[in-house]
């Protein structure tokens, strides 16, 4: 929770936004300085997108995910359209065309292919796989290989392993940051909502997978050195992403170029522009550290906290993202700083999103947590003054003793790992079982993603219609359920009952030394 500091001494300088208090300074972003990264962005990764889309073109049914310019959004304007914003008549044209074909193909089918060939047909289209295919014979996808694999001189792969640590040492306080702060909480920034709304992908009922997809990038990011190392399973899922983004923009650019009102580029930039790429990187890193941590009752250390910058300036690398910013700590705070004080200004939009994700996830298997707790969460992370603007609901007084609860639980175990002797091996054991237990919750069991992996192709394809509206909730509100509050109100009631012993305790010893002292005169 956003506690106010008595002792801090303000000065003309002092600035105060969303219950942070900070001192701004020369160093720090500008508005005027912000005002060029969102109108620049990725465009190698732009023209990798296209070359791939033109080498594999995707099917049918994807035509506007791999690449817009395949249908351009001028040419289906006026036109009835299907979902997957191809144009009724050349869909319908291709569709007996198809069938056309079907037909006199069908009996000199090999019977023993068609099961192989249906699972052809069913499985996702990686983009990742088909740069790799193509690699060799292309100098634009050499290029961008190059530039993604050149690891730059200021990575020291010992560094990247232990800010990979620093997640799992912190696991639990770090994910309850990523969804109800990083995530909840940066859907107060107006302009990357308008991106996010127009997807679709946040409302109640994809919202919670969008949040896993994201989990097990982070996941595999951080499973070791060689994962997010060139050809790792971090470094692919990273390029991914990059390419995704890549789709997502070339989109909604389409559709506002023929479309104005679709998407303001003058007053939101462009979509996933260099700026809201640094800021994703910033929420992930910084606000982590000098927010979500702190809030729950945990202080890095200084060597944690320059490992596990390092650590997301390499992604953002890998990503696409400017790495300035991100060179040493004070720099990322200062961007995390400048970002809350620019960009954090919720709309009707940002109100829809943040309450989709509350309702997304009450009642959800594993903690089934309710809307009031999942509140209380997202106020004690990111302040009352933002959630109120966000539009959530003010839970009751036993809520917030179930996050004080919660926060005591995560305190007490990581300052016990962090403290115990290195011979014990308990940090190195921790971390270890929690990698593999996140992976399980998060990608292997029924809750999460299935057992299947997500390739993170363009499933969310922006349209005309597509705008993201306030949904119901979606959890099981069955009996015997929320553990996770259970929990929390016994660390609750446990350190309260401590903290009174203990006190007790304190008055009875002190009491009879001044009996002692006393009695000496």
């Amino acid at each position: 929770m956003a506690w106010p500091n008595p002792f801090y001494r303000r000065t003309p300088n002092t600035r105060e936004c969303w219950g942070y208090t900070f001192e701004l300074t020369d160093e720090h972003l500008t508005p005027e300085e912000c005002e060029p990264l969102k109108h620049s962005y990725d465009v190698l990764g732009e023209q990798v997108l296209d070359r791939l889309n033109e080498l594999s073109p995707p099917p049918k049914k994807d035509l506007p995910r791999g690449n817009s310019r395949f249908v351009d959004a001028k040419d289906v304007v006026g036109q009835e359209v299907h979902n997957d914003g191809v144009p009724k008549a050349e869909e319908d044209a291709l569709e007996d065309k198809d069938k056309a074909d079907e037909k006199g193909t069908q009996n000199i089918k090999d019977a023993s292919d068609e099961k192989g060939t249906q699972k052809m047909k069913d499985a996702p289209r990686d983009l990742y796989v088909i740069l790799q295919d193509h690699l060799d014979n292309d100098e634009l996808l050499q290029r961008f290989w190059k530039e993604a694999t050149t690891v730059p001189a200021w990575v020291d792969w010992e560094q990247i392993a232990r800010g990979q640590d620093v997640f799992y040492r912190y696991g639990a306080a770090n994910l309850t940051g990523l969804a109800y702060q990083s995530l909840l909480g940066g859907m107060g920034a107006a302009r990357v909502v308008e991106t996010l709304a127009r997807t679709g992908g946040f409302s109640t009922k994809v919202a919670r997978s969008r949040l896993f997809e994201t989990t097990q990038h982070i996941l595999q990011c951080t499973k070791s050195v060689e994962s997010i190392q060139p050809g790792g399973d971090g470094f692919a899922s990273t390029i991914r992403v990059r390419l995704l983004h890549a789709a997502v923009r070339n989109r909604i650019f389409k559709l506002a170029e023929s479309k104005p009102s679709y998407y303001d580029v003058q007053a939101w930039g462009i979509p996933i522009n260099d700026l809201d790429s640094m800021g994703t990187i910033s929420t992930f890193s910084a606000t982590l550290i000098w927010l979500s941590l702190p809030r729950q009752g945990i202080y890095l250390r200084q060597q944690e906290i320059a490992d596990y910058v390092a650590l997301w300036r390499y992604i953002a690398h890998v990503i696409g993202c400017p790495t300035d910013r991100f060179a040493t700590a004070a720099q990322a705070k200062r961007m995390m700083e400048a970002l809350l004080l620019y960009e954090i200004r919720p709309t009707e939009t940002s109100k829809i999103m943040a309450n989709n994700i509350i309702k997304s996830l009450e009642h959800q298997p594993p903690g089934y947590a309710s809307a009031d707790f999942l509140t209380a969460s997202a106020r004690w992370l990111n302040g009352n003054d933002l959630c109120d603007e966000l539009g959530l609901m003010r839970p009751g007084i036993y809520y917030w003793t179930l996050m004080a609860g919660q926060c005591l639980f995560f305190s007490l175990f990581a300052y016990t790992y962090r403290f115990a002797p290195t011979s014990w091996g308990w940090d190195r054991r921790h971390i270890d079982m929690l990698k593999k237990a996140f992976y399980q919750i998060i990608v292997h069991t029924k809750y999460g993603l299935k057992g299947e992996e997500s390739r993170f192709e363009f499933k969310y394809v922006p349209e005309y219609e597509t705008i993201t509206e306030m949904g119901e909730g979606t959890g099981d509100q069955g009996e015997g359920k929320g553990g996770i509050e259970r929990r929390n109100f016994r660390t609750f009631v446990l350190g309260v009952g401590g903290w009174g012993w203990g006190v007790g305790v304190g008055v009875w010893i002190g009491v009879g030394v001044v009996r002692r002292v006393w009695g000496l005169f």
